[in-house]
This record gives C-alpha cells, sequence and structure tokens, in this order.
C-alpha cells in the first residue's frame, strides 16, 4: 500500500533511523500494518553483540511508533507532527536476527484531542515477538519548533 519513498514523504526519520519497508494495510482511525526485513547489514549490528547479532528491542519499538505515525498521519494527523511521550507494558518474546522479516500490527486504542494511545505488536513468521502500548501528542509543528 507504500512503499519506502512515501513513507519518507511523511515520516522525517531517514537512514539510518527509518525502521519501515513497507506499509501493506491501513484502515484510517483503525490499524497499520508495516515491514521490514532486518539484514545483516543494518548498522546496529555491528555493536550489539558482534558474532550473535541481535536486533535492539528498543528499536522495534520505535519501528511500531513509526508505524503509528503513519495511521495517525492518515487518521486527521496529515500536515502535523506526531511525538512518542511514553512507551507501557512492553514486552520482548524472542530474537530478532538477521534475515527475519518484522510485521508491525498498530492499533489507535484512544485519541483524546493532541494526545493518542496505541496497541502494538510485532510478528516473525506469524509468532509475537514484541508488543507494546504508547502514547503520542499530536502537534501542529510550529507549536513544537517555534
Amino acid at each position: 500500500m507504500m512503499n519506502s519513498q512515501e513513507i519518507q514523504d511523511i515520516l522525517p526519520h531517514r537512514y539510518p533511523l527509518l525502521l519501515v519497508d513497507r506499509i501493506i494495510d491501513i484502515k484510517p482511525e483503525v490499524k497499520a500494518v508495516g515491514l521490514k526485513n532486518v539484514t545483516v547489514n543494518e548498522p546496529f549490528f555491528q555493536g550489539h553483540f558482534p558474532g550473535n547479532p541481535i536486533m535492539p528491542g528498543v528499536l522495534i519499538i520505535e519501528a511500531m511508533a513509526q508505524v503509528s505515525g503513519i495511521l495517525a498521519f492518515s487518521s486527521g494527523a496529515k500536515g502535523k507532527s506526531v511525538y512518542f511521550m511514553s512507551i507501557e507494558k512492553a514486552k520482548f518474546r524472542k530474537p530478532v536476527v538477521p534475515g527475519d522479516q518484522l510485521r508491525f500490527e498498530v492499533k489507535i486504542l484512544q485519541k483524546r484531542n493532541t494526545v493518542w494511545k496505541f496497541s502494538g505488536q510485532t510478528y516473525v513468521d506469524n509468532k509475537i515477538v514484541a508488543e507494546a502500548e504508547f502514547i503520542a501528542m499530536v502537534s501542529e509543528k510550529e507549536l513544537i519548533n517555534g
């Protein structure tokens, strides 16, 4: 549904912090599904357990948050900025290694004015590897930058 160039048109992230390759499903106001192919060439593998590369859990959470940002954009936050505020109920169930394809499924749990709550799960081969709830602030760009 959305390739990497279209994702870059929405998100301010760039390599090496753009962690979503594609969006394959999006239902505004409800949910989004994104993908990331994990390769051995990822820059974080140089320092995160060399010889036994494991993707850092915090980057998996960040990727879910990026998919949430895309969902927010399609749900009324077009032209606005989405800022991470908190992470809750984070769990990491299985290591993510080179060769894995991550499928991120996020949904909107609640919207109250500028504060939105999301739930996210990450899967590899239909097995959950991570999950979390997170809160973000949706703001006019000028409020933060100016």
